[in-house]
């Protein structure tokens, strides 16, 4: 254990943009699993091995459920916020066993391989499109709000049946919540903010529901149970619209920026469906934007040689595991052919992402076609030069200026 008067904080800092903190490889070795400092002040203990990480995932004495005080949250809250950030977990990532099973169900089946397949010409579409207006216009965009933010929430807004004159209100209260550098209070209303829209969106589909979008066919399907309440409509929508956007927005950013720094694998990843899958993998893998998953425990557990007492917080950094050598040999190298799909990014056991599967589509979509039809893309400003997000849950890129 660490030092008590020498408790790292956490988030660690990054040095290098495309590196996790370079502290994780040394607590890998001598320290997986040791003690942080969160914003917050709460004391935790972070966890930075693969197999630790893995293995916790899938342990019962480690609890999601939000509403335990002892939870570690890595921005500073208000009571009002550190509810808010319970009650939305309460409709699906914030729940354990048995609870949290029936609520999955609901959503398992709009997830599949097969549905989110069914998405493909509407992403190709947005794809298209969008590339077609970078195109028409100047030769160079900022490629955040040209194609990676747009895609995602487009996407969604189909899924869900929104309309897509919501995307500021989305986007804004997107980056409000994820940004450590905002106010409790300026997330505090951009939440209700989002909530207010949400609300009167699921009481229109609770009204008038049809099987042409996501909710309406959760409202068919499930109002009749007892499973179903106007809350946790409100609660799984919000948490699709934040989750979903700035996960896959930032990696659409990153990935570009991490393929540009390969250009002569570009062609062969355009040509082959499977290296371009091979590729997304390893993309997801080597940028992980979600670095820890907040955890706390409800009994005693050994692990890594330390005991964790029941009630004590727990991160499990993601960004440490998918660096990990052990689990990808040489795993600080971006090897685009590396078969990297056992990767941590969509998280693993029962709380693994349920909307992965659309966000490989939306990446597999988004790069080949960007690169088939600007095959010249290039950054337009040095790699060091780019804002990279450090204030943020989720890491990626602030503006992605590119030319061709």
């Amino acid at each position: 254990m660490i030092d008590a008067l020498h408790i790292p904080d956490f988030p660690m800092q990054r040095t290098c943009p495309f590196d996790p903190p370079q502290e994780y490889a040394k607590l890998r070795v001598e320290h997986p699993v040791s003690q942080v400092r969160a914003p917050t002040g709460q004391i935790a203990w972070l966890v930075t091995r693969y197999e630790d990480i893995r293995m916790l995932l899938n342990d019962p004495r480690v609890s999601a459920d939000r509403r335990h005080p002892n939870m570690p949250l890595t921005e500073e809250v208000t009571p009002q916020t550190r509810r808010n950030i319970a009650e939305v977990g309460r409709s699906l990532i914030g729940l354990d066993r048995p609870e949290h099973g029936p609520r999955r169900k609901m959503l398992m089946a709009e997830f599949t391989v097969r549905r989110m397949a069914a998405m493909r010409p509407h992403i190709q579409h947005t794809a298209d499109e969008l590339i077609d207006a970078m195109l028409a216009g100047p030769r160079e965009v900022d490629l955040l709000t040209a194609l990676a933010l747009p895609t995602p929430t487009r996407t969604l807004c189909e899924l869900l049946g929104l309309s897509y004159d919501a995307r500021d209100i989305i986007q804004r209260s997107a980056n409000a919540q994820l940004r450590r550098s905002v106010s409790a209070e300026e997330r505090q209303q951009t939440s209700a903010e989002l909530r207010a829209y949400v609300d009167q969106v699921v009481r229109e589909k609770t009204a008038a529901p049809t099987d042409e979008d996501l909710l309406g066919r959760l409202v068919l399907s499930n109002r009749e149970t007892g499973l179903y309440d106007h809350e946790l409509m409100v609660g799984l929508t919000m948490l699709l619209l934040v989750a979903g956007h700035e996960t896959t927005a930032s990696m659409i950013a990153l990935g570009v920026t991490g393929l540009l720094q390969q250009p002569e694998k570009i062609p062969g990843i355009v040509a082959d469906p499977a290296a371009a899958a091979a590729a997304v993998e390893e993309l997801l893998r080597y940028f992980t934007v979600v670095d820890a998953l907040p955890r706390v425990a409800v009994g005693d557990i050994e692990v890594g040689g330390v005991t964790i007492r029941a009630d004590e917080g727990i991160l499990l950094s993601f960004a440490s595991a998918n660096w990990d050598d052990e689990a990808f040999p040489d795993a600080a190298t971006l090897d685009l052919a590396r078969p990297a799909r056992k990767h941590l990014a969509f998280g693993y056991g029962i709380h693994q992402c349920i909307g992965q599967n659309l966000a490989r589509e939306e990446l597999h979509i988004v790069f080949r076609t960007l690169f088939s039809r600007i095959p010249t893309l290039r950054l337009g400003a040095d790699l060091d030069d780019l804002p990279f997000k450090k204030d943020s849950n989720i890491y990626g890129i602030d503006a992605l200026p590119v030319t061709w």
